[in-house]
């Protein structure tokens, strides 16, 4: 006898198309067009944050750094789904999760200048540093996630992964311990389609990466990444089901730049390819919805621009006049300071380099 042992699908969301038309049905209830003007207001500002830091690190003031163009939809939807109590663990391009989770802009400046007192993150942001290393924030994502169920606390931890970073073993461990634990666990796969020069195609023959979850018996879902309204609505239902489980969330985007600035994308893909995610563009779709209910024209566009362009280079200015302490490099690794650390900062202290 043969019979089915297992057998499931995907499902997919969109909520708005690329003409900015919203499918009523699936809005969520707590969406209206003040909250869509909030959403476009912040992906904006993100997308200027993103505009100002690539232009500085070509000036030589800033380090190297990984554009969000094109992904703003995925980081403002998910941001803004996420409650007070909420944690978030990202990697390293969601820059436009820290500004929606009220990180000082001068703070997000300063990281990537290059000072680690950047990484300090205040308590009522409630989330954890930039992690570089591919993958290696999902288990600490999990272990987090874990213990805010054993600590009985109600919150729920979303995690941010490339689709790159779903080749790692880390990212099936994480799905493992996450399931097995039933953790309150939000595990955002952005697929940008391309992992450096890796094309998304080379990666894996798995019509969806939402559908790796399923050996890890994970609820999953994939969503139109470049519509944010999809991912506000597919993030809170995961993190209002986060205490019975984990869920995992493939949002569909695009790199519209560079992978980072030591990167060259036209060396392995072609503009045709570019231009034709252009017109997915998720803040123009945005754009489009507000401009047909008459709530945005180019005066208030160009108003919302210049404010958040002062916003941004006040913070700046404010980054550029830090002067950094040597003793951060001690006193910020722990909560505490342990005496292996301390005999280490007083001996660094009685040496010819401190300063």
């Amino acid at each position: 006898m043969i019979s089915d042992a297992y057998s499931t699908d995907i499902k997919l969301i969109q909520v708005m198309d690329t003409d900015g038309k919203i499918d009523d049905s699936l809005l969520p209830k707590n969406i209206n067009d003040d909250k869509i003007l909030e959403m476009y207001r912040m992906m904006l500002y993100a997308r200027n944050f993103d505009a100002k830091v690539l232009s500085l690190q070509r000036q030589g003031r800033a380090v190297t750094y990984a554009p969000l163009i094109g992904e703003e939809a995925t980081q403002i939807g998910s941001a803004m789904a996420m409650r007070s109590n909420d944690i978030f663990v990202p990697s390293f391009r969601q820059h436009a999760v820290f500004i929606a989770r009220g990180m000082p802009l001068d703070l997000i400046f300063l990281y990537w200048r290059g000072y680690e007192e950047g990484n300090i993150i205040p308590q009522n942001v409630k989330g954890y540093p930039v992690i570089v290393p591919v993958s290696t924030q999902l288990p600490h994502a999990s272990g987090i996630a874990f213990a805010q169920k054993y600590l009985k606390t109600g919150s729920a931890v979303v995690t941010y992964v490339g689709d790159g970073g779903t080749s790692e073993g880390d990212f099936y461990e994480t799905m493992n311990f996450a399931g097995v634990w039933d953790a309150p666990l939000v595990l955002i796969i952005e697929n940008n389609q391309w992992a450096i020069s890796v094309p998304r195609s080379k990666q894996t023959m798995a019509q969806t990466l939402a559908q790796k979850a399923i050996a890890a018996g994970i609820n999953a879902v994939q969503v139109d990444g470049n519509d944010v309204l999809a991912v506000y609505k597919a993030t809170q239902d995961a993190i209002t089901k986060s205490q019975s489980g984990p869920t995992v969330i493939e949002c569909v985007t695009y790199r519209m730049s560079l992978h980072t600035t030591a990167d060259d994308p036209t060396k392995y893909r072609s503009d045709s390819e570019v231009e034709a995610w252009k017109v997915k563009d998720p803040i123009l779709r945005v754009r489009k919805y507000l401009a047909s209910k008459g709530i945005i024209d180019e005066k208030i566009d160009k108003e919302i621009i210049e404010a958040q362009t002062a916003e941004i280079d006040a913070a700046v200015e404010k980054a550029e006049q830090f002067k950094p302490d040597p003793s951060a490099m001690f006193t910020n690794v722990y909560s505490f300071m342990p005496q292996v650390l301390q005999n280490e900062l007083d001996n660094a202290k009685t040496s010819n380099f401190w300063v």
